[in-house]
């Protein structure tokens, strides 16, 4: 057997002569157990340009609400009057008005390579006066794309979740699961495609131009190219056209170490502090209500005074350290802030500072 790691033209010359050239290793060992030293999937790190979802939205009725519903609301007693007429009653708007009825906005994710028949879950959010939807039931509504079409229809009994003790209910929305059936298959010819564009979740120039020389090495050719840092273009091997799925499930399956821009988050509100692990300090000194801190000292250690703290930490030495050694001392995380935005003014603090 030969492998189609082999490049095209002689893979080519194989497949003409009659020789059977066999699977890719890694097309067939996909649910093979690793651990993240392995690296991460490609499937965890892009997605593929095109394959997502869509968004859908619709206007309805929600009914039967027991009193809960709309009060005067001129644009739900118009809209339930329509409802009527397209029932063959035909009713004036002032004659309508209900406090059982409520308007309401629906809405749904439609998802990729959506089919006819499938059933959606939907989202249910008053947008009149009423005080709850518990109870009610969503008339047919119709769900819509951005172009104006009509993708779904919504139906059923809106359900209102409970929450948890002694927190006060939000009984305006509501879920209805398996409320919308899909009417109209996406179109799409993926199946026949030549060429898929990978976009990275987080754009690198590094982790993409990984990514481009892990997929050509396990292609066995120039098949992938990065166009920037977050798009990663590829053909397909002559052996995988008319079967994108294979391809992609392939792609999705390769491992690689991405890399990721030293940089620190800061929570204000709750002091929660996270830092990659690529972060570093130089050479700096600082005093802070009667705190003092060198960076590049030499050997860390800490001398305690009647009047200040010295802290001594080593040269290049990492946000970690750093956060450590001044939580030792129970420093607030409003002090430590202040601390963190002070050494990146000074120019010490290598790294995104973000502070949320």
């Amino acid at each position: 057997m030969i492998n189609t790691k082999l490049k095209e033209p002689f893979a080519k010359v194989l497949l003409a002569a009659g020789v059977a050239v066999a699977p890719p290793p890694d097309a067939v060992k996909l649910n093979e157990q690793t651990t993240i030293s392995d690296g991460i999937r490609v499937k965890d790190l892009a997605n593929v340009r095109g394959v997502r979802a869509n968004q859908l939205i619709g206007y309805g009725l929600v009914v039967g609400l027991g009193g809960t519903g709309d009060g005067k609301m001129e644009f739900t007693s118009k809209s339930l009057a329509r409802m009527f007429e397209s029932l063959g009653l035909k009713l004036d708007s002032k004659e309508v008005v209900s406090k059982n009825v409520a308007a309401v906005l629906i809405t749904a994710e439609l998802p990729p390579f959506a089919r006819a028949g499938n059933t959606l879950d939907i989202t249910v959010n008053s947008i009149g006066d009423a005080s709850s939807l518990r109870g009610g039931t969503l008339v047919q509504t119709p769900l819509r794309a951005a172009n104006q079409q009509v993708f779904a229809v919504a139906q059923g009994s809106v359900i209102v979740g409970e929450t948890s003790k002694g927190s006060k209910p939000h009984l305006t929305v509501g879920r209805i699961s398996g409320g919308a059936i899909i009417e109209r298959d996406l179109d799409t010819d993926f199946a026949s495609k030549k060429m898929f564009r990978l976009t990275l979740h987080n754009p690198d120039f590094t982790t993409a131009a990984r990514l481009v020389k892990t997929v050509n090495a396990d292609l066995g050719g120039q098949y992938a190219t990065a166009k920037d840092s977050s798009t990663i273009d590829m053909v397909v091997p002559f052996q995988y056209e008319g079967n994108a799925v294979e391809f992609l499930a392939l792609i999705e399956n390769l491992k690689l170490h991405p890399d990721q821009k030293a940089k620190v988050v800061v929570n204000q509100r709750t002091g929660t502090i996270v830092m990659g692990k690529h972060v570093r300090i130089s050479e700096v000194a600082l005093t802070h209500e009667g705190l003092s801190l060198t960076v590049g000292g030499g050997d860390k250690k800490k001398k305690d005074g009647k009047s200040q703290n010295v802290f001594l930490l080593e040269p290049e030495a990492n946000v970690g350290e750093l956060v450590n050694a001044l939580n030792g001392l129970g420093i607030t995380p409003k002090d430590l802030i202040v601390i963190l935005q002070s050494i990146k003014s000074a120019g010490a603090l290598h790294g995104e500072l973000d502070i949320l």
